[in-house]
C-alpha cells in the first residue's frame, strides 16, 4: 500500500468511480471527482493535475502496489474495470504480501508452547490459514469458529480506546433479567471474551463490587468528562484466573472442586483440561478423578452438566447439591418419555 495518504485517497476515489457502471468515466471526470475529496476529506482546494491522475492510473494498472487493476478505455475517451467485480478494496495478497506473512508466521511461530505467549497461537493459525488459502485458489483446510450474528461487537473498539485513555464512562445497559435499561456510571478496566462473547469489567464509582457487562446488552456509551476515572483497587490481570467463564464477584473465594470422569471421556479432559489449575488426582481403568481450584458459578455448572451422567461431583457438597437439583429439574422434563 502507498505510504503517502493523498495517494491513498486518490486511488480509493477512482476505484469507487470506475466500480460505477452507471456513468461514463472522462479523464476531466476522474479529475473533478478526485478534486472533490481532496477537498472533502483533506480540505485542500488546489485540486489535482492532469498529470496526477494519469500516473495514478498507470500506479493502479501496474504490480507496484499489487493491485493489477484492470483498467480499460473504452471508445479511446471513457475509463472502466474490464472485471465488474474487480476492486481495489478487494484485492487478493500479492506474492510479496505471502512471502512477508510467511515470514511473520515462521517467527511468531517460535512462540507456541510458551505459556506468555499463548494468546499468540490463534493469531498464527489464522495467518497460516489466509496464506494457505491465498495459494490454494481459496480452498481452505481449517475452519475457525464464528458467529456472524454476534451483537455488540461495534461497542470493543471505544471501550478499549477508553480503558487505555482512563476515561471515565456512563452505559446505558439492560440485562436480560431487567424489564428496562438503566445508565451505569463506570470506571473501565478489561476487555473479556469467552464463548465468543464479549464482556466489560468495570466498576461503579465508589462501589466495592465490580460489573461484568455483555457488550451485546449495551445500548449506549457515553464518556463523562464530569467525573475522574478511579484505578482499579484489584489486580485486573489476575481477577478471571480462577474462574470458569465471566461470572466472579470481588473476593469471591475459589473451592477445590474434584470430579470424576468415566473411563470413555476421560480422554477429552485429559487433553483439554477444564481450567489451567487442573490435576490429575486419581487414574484408573475405571475412572479418572481430577481436581481444579475455582469459584463456584453458572459456567461451571454448565460445564460439569455438559457431560450428562458421564461426570460426577465428589466435592464440595454445595456443588454437589446444585448439580443434583438441575439434573433432576432436568429428568422432570421427560417424565412422559417412553
Amino acid at each position: 500500500m502507498p505510504h503517502n495518504k493523498l495517494a491513498l485517497l486518490r486511488y480509493k476515489t477512482i476505484d469507487q468511480c470506475l466500480r460505477n457502471r452507471f456513468r461514463k468515466w472522462t479523464l476531466e471526470d476522474l479529475i473533478a471527482t478526485v478534486s472533490e475529496a481532496l477537498y472533502e476529506y483533506e480540505g485542500i482546494d488546489s485540486g489535482v493535475s492532469l498529470r496526477t491522475i494519469q500516473l495514478d492510473i498507470q500506479n493502479m494498472r501496474s504490480d507496484k502496489l499489487g493491485y493489477n487493476a484492470p483498467i480499460v478505455v473504452i471508445d479511446k475517451k471513457y475509463y472502466t474495470y474490464s472485471d465488474k467485480n474487480y476492486s481495489i478494496l478487494h484485492r487478493k495478497l500479492s506474492n510479496q504480501d505471502i512471502d512477508r506473512l510467511n515470514d511473520i508466521v515462521q517467527l511468531l511461530g517460535q512462540f507456541k508452547g510458551f505459556n506468555y505467549f499463548e494468546d499468540l497461537e490463534g493469531m498464527i493459525g489464522k495467518l497460516e490459514a489466509k496464506i494457505h488459502q491465498q495459494k490454494s485458489q481459496n480452498t481452505t483446510h481449517i475452519d475457525f469458529e464464528k458467529n456472524e450474528q454476534l451483537k455488540g461487537l461495534h461497542w470493543i473498539g471505544g471501550l478499549l480506546k477508553s480503558i487505555k485513555e482512563e476515561q471515565h464512562l456512563k452505559v446505558t445497559y439492560q440485562s436480560f433479567k431487567a424489564h428496562q435499561a438503566s445508565v451505569l456510571s463506570v470506571n473501565p478496566y478489561l476487555l473479556k471474551e469467552y464463548r465468543n462473547r464479549w464482556f466489560l469489567l468495570c466498576q461503579k464509582e465508589k462501589a466495592r463490587d465490580v460489573l461484568i457487562l455483555a457488550l451485546d446488552r449495551i445500548q449506549a456509551v457515553e464518556i463523562d468528562e464530569s467525573t475522574t476515572f478511579s484505578p482499579a483497587t484489584f489486580d485486573i490481570a489476575t481477577f478471571f484466573n480462577d474462574a470458569i467463564g465471566v461470572t466472579k464477584t470481588l473476593g469471591q473465594e475459589a473451592y477445590e472442586v474434584v470430579l470424576k470422569i468415566n473411563p470413555k471421556n476421560a480422554p477429552y479432559v485429559l487433553t483439554k483440561p477444564l481450567h489451567p489449575s487442573q490435576k490429575v488426582v486419581e487414574a484408573t481403568e475405571d475412572y479418572l478423578t481430577v481436581a481444579i481450584q475455582v469459584v463456584l458459578n453458572y459456567e461451571l455448572e454448565r460445564e460439569i452438566l455438559g457431560f450428562g451422567e458421564s461426570i460426577e461431583v465428589l466435592s464440595p457438597r454445595m456443588l454437589q447439591r446444585n448439580i443434583k437439583k438441575r439434573l433432576e429439574k432436568a429428568a422432570a422434563l421427560y417424565h412422559t418419555a417412553t
